[in-house]
């Protein structure tokens, strides 16, 4: 009996998990672009849902959340930009790529994409570069624009 009621517990746990991986449906990642501008280099993540929450920060070394493993990206330090509740499960473009097309920012790297927790490395030349994060809609994006002076 206490075998029953254990994988009952079990079983429970497992369904009560299911709630952010859920919630994330209808806020897919639908695009990534990149754009140089006079006076700053632009990264974009558009979704097909409501806008999500964002976090982001400074990191010398990218780190992949299911591995633990370092990402090989280009740049001199990284900015990290976690969005949630979102997902990337059926986004079929690049995950990772660099972006030579740029003054300073040099590539893009997907670092996570896990119970509605996405994240995205962007890499860029020098460091403590002067960036702002920003947000657009209809339809929702995030937008993160980097100083290129």
């Amino acid at each position: 009996m206490k075998r029953v009621a254990a994988a009952v517990l079990v079983v429970a746990g497992m369904a009560a998990g299911a709630g952010p991986a859920v919630a994330a449906e209808g806020n897919e990642l639908t695009a990534v672009r990149t754009g140089q501008h006079a006076t700053f280099d632009r990264v974009v993540f558009e979704f097909d849902g409501p806008r999500p929450s964002v976090t982001h920060g400074r990191t010398s070394q990218l780190v992949h959340c299911a591995s633990g493993k370092d990402v090989d990206a280009k740049g001199d330090e990284f900015v990290e930009v976690t969005m949630q509740p979102a997902n990337a499960h059926d986004y079929t473009g690049p995950r990772r790529f660099d972006t030579p097309g740029l003054k300073k920012v040099r590539s893009v790297s997907n670092t996570c994409d896990f119970e509605a927790h996405l994240s995205f490395g962007i890499g860029y030349e020098a460091t403590g570069r002067a960036y702002s994060v920003s947000f657009l809609d209809n339809p929702s994006r995030v937008v993160i624009d980097f100083d290129n002076s």
